[in-house]
């Protein structure tokens, strides 16, 4: 039997047991955030204005969107709707929560929580040394998109509503922390770090290219599931793989070279800066 195939499929739409227990835990987060933006917006108005609440909680509706909408129903009919399904988490949604940055949410937490000696140490710790670290960061992100993409692990995904939803949750939290030290890099961070960021986000695109473009040019349907299901908007499986290939490609090119682009930007205006300063210190005054 092939190994591929060999995975029970699920088809139908998500149960609203489940539906609404992410509901019930988006709608927490959101509450907890926003009580501790609360708290700390009166301290710091400046560090925690009212934009940064908006971004966070927008990533939030655009998770519960992304697995509600019309989108989470045909991520089972179409390759091309579960494509977009998993951009729009790791590309839009998770920037958008860490353009609100977590703390508000630490703050949020119970005292009795947030004074254990587990949260205070440990996980401080090891949420510190994971988030920061460039390679962990990078495999993260990269892995998690190349391994759902395996036939094996992919079917097994659509094998039931538990997998899909572990499956949709790494793809959330691979975002989290591929996007971490580009959003939110170190204060001091000198040149030579800038330019690692920009090499950083090169290296992202180039197995992310080479998934899309084989799944654009392979000429061979990668995923029995979407030969069995209903087509949509008249593509054939091998179409519709297609059409998730080049989306892939398009997207992630362009999700990736834009903050490149802009980085490096601020890098030569930096450097322009310092140069113009410079010569301005090094030229002897007017008399």
């Amino acid at each position: 039997m092939n190994l591929f195939t060999s995975l029970p499929v699920h088809v139908h739409t998500q149960p609203k047991s489940l539906s609404l227990m992410i509901a019930l835990l988006l709608a927490l987060t959101a509450f907890l955030y926003f009580r501790g933006w609360l708290r700390l917006q009166r301290a710091s108005p400046v560090l925690f204005p009212v934009w940064r609440m908006g971004t966070f909680l927008s990533g939030l509706l655009v998770i519960f969107l992304a697995g509600s909408s019309p989108l989470g129903v045909l991520d089972h009919q179409m390759l091309t709707a579960h494509m977009v399904k998993h951009l729009v988490l790791m590309v839009v949604a998770a920037p958008l929560i860490l353009f609100g940055t977590g703390q508000p949410i630490l703050s949020g937490l119970p005292n009795w929580f947030t004074r254990s000696s587990f949260f205070t140490t440990r996980f401080r710790t090891l949420r510190g040394s994971l988030s920061g670290n460039f390679i962990f960061c990078w495999l993260a992100g990269t892995t998690t998109v190349i391994a759902w993409h395996i036939p094996y692990f992919f079917q097994l995904g659509l094998s039931s509503q538990a997998w899909h939803t572990i499956e949709d949750v790494s793809f959330i939290c691979a975002g989290l922390l591929f996007w971490k030290p580009i959003i939110t890099p170190h204060a001091n961070g000198t040149n030579t770090a800038q330019w690692s960021l920009v090499l950083y986000l090169f290296l992202a695109t180039v197995p992310c290219d080479i998934l899309s473009a084989f799944l654009a040019f392979c000429g061979r349907v990668l995923y029995p599931h979407y030969l069995s299901s209903s087509q949509t908007f008249s593509l054939s499986a091998l179409q519709d793989q297609e059409c998730a290939g080049a989306l892939m490609w398009v997207a992630v090119t362009f999700a990736y070279l834009i903050p490149a682009l802009l980085i490096t930007a601020k890098i030569l205006s930096t450097d322009a800066v310092h140069l113009q300063k410079g010569t301005a210190l090094s030229s002897p005054k007017s008399l």
